[in-house]
């Protein structure tokens, strides 16, 4: 289960860094979503079940509560517990599908819900990872070259610019987008660059 999953097996998620960003074609992910945004890495549910088949084929999971009608029950929050059991350990979950509604909503919170419960497992547990995710990356495959280019990169623009690197990530989050990893994280010195680059000054 911990083993690391395939890059071709891990998605992007992009996290627009305002709500209200201008929506436009990315070249990092090919969608179309507010920019600049960071993209946080996640395994699918397809990836997840084959994962969990290949360590247990008769792995299930089932909701911690059931409601009237013997269906899931889902809280007030609209997530769900479960419960996952792979090789005879159960382990909790949760899930939720981030406000949204109808069928698909409730396929999305099971799917989250059984990563949650996964990652108990350790499946992905690197992409889990919120602090320094230098040594999740080498586990991956990614050279450790990547993340020295990228803070070049991101030095190179902060001087240009006649910003201090360790004012960067603190003006990053006055601008109302959020807290990032810490300085090894390479899609966090990618974030900022691409915040930086935005910026009067900064390049097109």
């Amino acid at each position: 289960m911990r083993e690391p999953f395939p890059s071709n097996q891990i998605n992007l998620l992009p996290k627009p860094y305002k709500k209200d960003s201008a929506k436009g074609r990315c070249n990092e992910c090919g969608g179309y979503h507010g920019l600049p945004a960071v993209h946080l890495e996640y395994v699918g549910h397809a990836a997840l079940t084959d994962r969990l088949l290949d360590a247990d084929p008769e792995w299930y999971w089932e909701p911690v509560a059931l409601d009237a009608k013997g269906l899931p029950q889902f809280d007030e929050n609209g997530g769900l517990w479960i419960r996952l059991t792979v090789s005879g350990v159960t382990r909790l979950g949760y899930g939720d599908s981030q406000g949204k509604r109808g069928g698909d909503a409730v396929k999305e919170a099971i799917g989250d819900a059984l990563r949650n419960a996964g990652m108990r497992f350790g499946a992905a547990l690197d992409l889990w990872h919120k602090g320094d995710l230098h040594d999740a990356n080498e586990r991956r495959g990614t050279k450790p070259q990547a993340a020295d280019d990228a803070r070049r990169e991101l030095l190179g623009l902060l001087t240009e610019q006649g910003i201090a690197p360790a004012d960067a990530v603190d003006r990053f989050a006055a601008d109302g987008n959020g807290h990032l990893g810490t300085s090894a994280d390479v899609e966090a010195i990618r974030a900022l660059t691409a915040y930086y680059r935005q910026q009067p000054g900064g390049e097109a």
